[in-house]
């Protein structure tokens, strides 16, 4: 599994190439993928590399899943986009599959997980002025600190990451932080004019934070009480990633809307949703928001395949068995250049004990042995394998972490 030490000539020619055209908002691993087949990547030299990145669980079905490669195939050889000036025949199978899925009344469709996030934004302020009652002006909705929803105006002006945030301002207002996991500051910082709390169920960017007992009861307790929409960010932690279709679901809470991303478009094209109650949805009328590629044919084809792969149960059954693995396995790392290890399913945040070098530093020495991991805040690594990973790759790339946190220790 392991890969070539020195890079050919072609894999630095790509790198220089990025480095001198492309915008650098990214800091990649070095290495170039050429293509991937279940949970394998596969550089232009032919190096082979486990992904325990999965596109940021956007690859959760694995690379090249041949059943939606064919679904896409056979939609591109008819029809790719039509834009919603017009029915297409793949977009009501796939809004009714993914509503039933959810088990809610209807999908606003759109592309990216950030677009799904600033659309919820509307729609609750728009509830929240025409349903609710709240004058005009005044909506504010709660958030957590530690957020990840993006990088949009709007949604970085309620996000405490400094490398988001600075030298963009001025900022959106009508947001109110508080801290992850604290319902008595979340109670607290609710009023008459609040409309919706916006919670990822686990924190995927700040390290995946599992949230305490109760936290998610809680904020849908609250939320009715106070006649407040409960959003949840699913764009990461949903659509199997985490032993279930959606994280909520080992809560046992129902959000009045969902944001799908990622996952939902199998690794092959944008797709991305909000998914929720008909009185929320029906707030939207014609010409108030759109998408002039949200819900295209081709994206609808391959978002109803992904619906029909999770409707079987096997995907959310192979994360919660693999990932019980995972983390069992992971846990005998504490102690040993690892301080803490959290997630839940196919999900894991691995804190690296500093005196081993920064997480970055560990990704690299991981790609050396042939898996691909991304860092996050300094000292967390993540691992998301796709969930058709098997459990002999899963001890492949536990294996090189144990290599790799011994010549790290010197």
């Amino acid at each position: 599994m392991s890969a070539s030490a020195a890079r050919s000539r072609a894999q630095q020619q790509a790198i220089e190439q990025v480095e001198t055209f492309s915008s650098h908002n990214y800091h990649p691993l070095p290495v170039v993928i050429e293509s991937g087949s279940g949970a394998w990547l596969t550089d232009v030299d032919g190096n082979r590399y486990l992904d325990f990145l999965s596109a940021y669980s956007a690859v959760n079905f694995g690379h090249s899943n041949p059943e939606l490669i064919a679904v896409a195939t056979a939609q591109l050889s008819k029809l790719a986009i039509t834009s919603r000036a017009v029915y297409s025949d793949t977009y009501g199978p796939f809004v009714e599959g993914l509503a039933k899925l959810c088990g809610k009344d209807m999908v606003l469709p759109a592309n990216t997980g950030v677009e799904a996030v600033e659309s919820a934004l509307k729609l609750a302020r728009k509830w929240g002025y025409e349903v609710k009652g709240v004058p005009e002006g005044l909506a504010n909705i709660i958030v957590m600190e530690g957020n990840f929803h993006g990088r949009t105006i709007s949604v970085i002006s309620f996000s405490n990451d400094s490398d988001a945030t600075d030298s963009y301002g001025p900022f959106t207002p009508g947001f109110v932080p508080v801290p992850y996991g604290d319902l008595d500051a979340i109670e607290a910082a609710m009023d008459e004019h609040t409309v919706a709390i916006l919670v990822e169920p686990v924190q995927g960017e700040a390290g995946i934070i599992v949230p305490p007992d109760g936290f998610l009861t809680g904020i849908r307790e609250l939320c009715d009480q106070h006649r407040v929409l409960m959003i949840a960010d699913e764009i990461q932690s949903g659509l199997g990633r985490t032993g279930t279709t959606f994280y909520c679901e080992q809560a046992g809470v129902v959000p009045d809307l969902y944001l799908l991303g990622k996952a939902l478009g199998g690794g092959v094209v944008p797709v991305s949703a909000v998914v929720g109650d008909a009185e929320v949805l029906e707030t939207l009328r014609p010409g108030q928001h759109g998408s002039t590629f949200g819900g295209n044919p081709l994206a609808a084809a391959v978002g109803l395949a992904v619906v029909k792969l999770l409707e079987t149960g096997e995907m959310q059954a192979r994360s919660a068995e693999l990932g019980a693995y995972l983390h069992q396995r992971l846990a005998e790392f504490i102690g040993n250049g690892v301080t803490e290890v959290r997630g839940v399913g196919l999900w894991a945040g691995v804190d690296i004990d500093p005196a081993l070098g920064t997480g970055r530093a560990i990704c690299e020495r991981l790609l050396a042995k042939g898996v691909i991991a991304k860092d996050t805040h300094g000292q967390t690594i993540r691992l998301a394998p796709p969930l058709v990973i098997t459990r002999e790759e899963l001890d492949l790339a536990i294996t090189a972490l144990a290599e790799v946190l011994v010549e790290a220790r010197g």
